[in-house]
């Protein structure tokens, strides 16, 4: 199921170097994997076959090459990448027995977050039905009002997608509080996690944080919820769709994912270009289903390493068989 039409995705690239025993004693060893929500988010798309064009601003250090490199062999286009004189950030991942990360960030004064006005107003929108973008990137200063500016002259001509993505260890959650209903006036459709919700409108229901953010003006609330499955309310009409079993090896990127193959999923169907006017609960459903497979593939595997296509179809064809 591929889209002819493109999604471009902007945000930021880290480093995911994950904790791990050292030979020799008194060491320890780190496995680095190139992550980052924006950017696990295009490749992701990438893979599932969407024309995927990241605006990044990419480091000319060891990281920021490895970066490039593993956007371009995913298929993603960086031809409206900046090319950085600022270091990668880098986050060191510690994954707890149920494959859940905590991490530490390195993050102070790095290429992801010195966007300007005039590097965005460089990006090739053409071809563009939808915009996402999230995490850090809107918030982390000088470049998140340049990004917030950015998306608000890219809506006449694209839906706008944001995931907040909340990173408490690098931001405090008010910064994201008192940007939030912005970002939904802003916004066409809106992804988050559960422990977003928690850290955006705590001890709020799901039910009603949605109807909060219909109110600021998002057509499309969709909370992800763990082994939970998910809650996606269009407009005040709500819907729950399951999990997709699997066996986890870790969450890395799994919501990453879950916003590509959303995303994917309706362009595809052609209901991405504008305010979502088209869309139905139904087809809310049909792509919540869809994306929770792409979550749980990427769940199954170490680090964030989306699938590719094949491996939804065959997997889809195991399952009849």
């Amino acid at each position: 199921m591929s889209s002819p039409r493109q999604i471009t995705v902007l945000g930021e690239c880290v480093a995911d170097a994950f904790t791990e025993p050292a030979d020799t004693p008194g060491e320890l060893a780190l496995r680095v994997l190139p992550g980052g929500g924006p950017a696990n988010t295009a490749v992701a798309l990438a893979r599932l076959g969407t024309r995927a064009r990241f605006l990044a601003r990419l480091s000319g250090d060891v990281f920021g090459r490895l970066f490039r490199a593993h956007l371009e062999s995913s298929g993603v286009d960086l031809s409206s990448a900046v090319a950085a004189a600022e270091a990668s950030t880098l986050a060191v991942a510690e994954l707890d027995e149920r494959g859940q990360a905590a991490y530490s960030f390195h993050a102070q004064n790095t290429a992801d977050w010195q966007w300007t006005a005039e590097e965005l107003a460089r990006a090739d929108l053409s071809g563009t039905v939808c915009v996402h973008t999230g995490s850090l990137a809107l918030v982390r200063e000088p470049g998140g009002a340049a990004v917030e500016d950015f998306l608000a002259a890219s809506a006449p001509r694209a839906t706008i997608s944001i995931d907040p993505n909340v990173r408490p260890l690098l931001v405090d959650p008010g910064v994201y509080r008192a940007r939030l209903a912005h970002w939904c006036a802003l916004a066409d459709v809106l992804r988050l996690s559960e422990d977003d919700l928690h850290l955006l409108l705590p001890g709020t229901p799901p039910g009603q944080a949605c109807d909060t953010w219909h109110a600021a003006g998002t057509r499309l609330v969709v909370i992800t919820l763990g082994a939970d499955g998910v809650l996606a309310s269009l407009d005040g009409e709500r819907i729950t769709v399951p999990a997709v079993p699997t066996n986890v090896v870790d969450t890395v990127g799994a919501g990453d994912s879950f916003t590509a193959g959303l995303l994917h999923h309706l362009a595809a169907q052609g209901l991405l270009g504008g305010r979502l006017t088209e869309l139905r609960l139904g087809d809310v459903a049909d792509a919540c289903r869809f994306a929770a497979r792409v979550a749980a593939l990427t769940c199954s595997v170490a680090g964030p390493n989306p699938p590719w296509h094949s491996q939804l179809e065959q997997l889809a064809t195991a399952g009849r068989s």
